[in-house]
């Protein structure tokens, strides 16, 4: 399993009036969470997209357990539970407020892409090597 934590702080701009994330925002919470797993493992998406690879969202899945309020400090732990062996790969995302409350949990299938072709392919072989240690 490999495991991954960072943090946000809740600016104004992403809450409703009574001073609570707007629900949507939680697919960016979960983005900034994936992009910088990704990054602790040294790579970048960018450095992906360069090597003909994209990875598109296919599916997101999310569950409000408690509200996230503006200039909270949020830390959200991105997840993979398995090693991708195919064309999909799935981010487990959890996010925590200061206190170490669980606010929201949620899921995000991305496929691996072949940016030319739009075909199905598998994940880099060097982000495969590295995420293996994890397994």
């Amino acid at each position: 399993m490999y495991s991954s934590e960072t943090q946000i702080r809740v600016r104004y701009a992403e809450t409703d009036q009574m001073g609570v994330v707007y629900y949507g925002n939680y697919a960016q919470y979960y983005e900034v969470g994936r992009v910088e797993a990704i990054r602790q493992l040294g790579f970048a998406y960018a450095e992906l997209e360069r090597t003909g690879v994209i990875m598109p969202v296919v599916e997101m899945h999310c569950k409000y357990l408690r509200p996230a309020l503006y200039d909270n400090l949020l830390t959200v732990k991105t997840i993979l539970k398995e090693l991708p062996l195919h064309h999909k790969i799935e981010f487990h995302q959890e996010v925590y407020n200061e206190q170490g409350n669980l606010l929201n949990t949620g899921k995000v299938v991305l496929y691996f892409l072949e940016a030319k072709t739009m075909q199905r392919t598998t994940m880099p072989q060097a982000m495969k090597d590295r995420l293996a240690e994890f397994f």
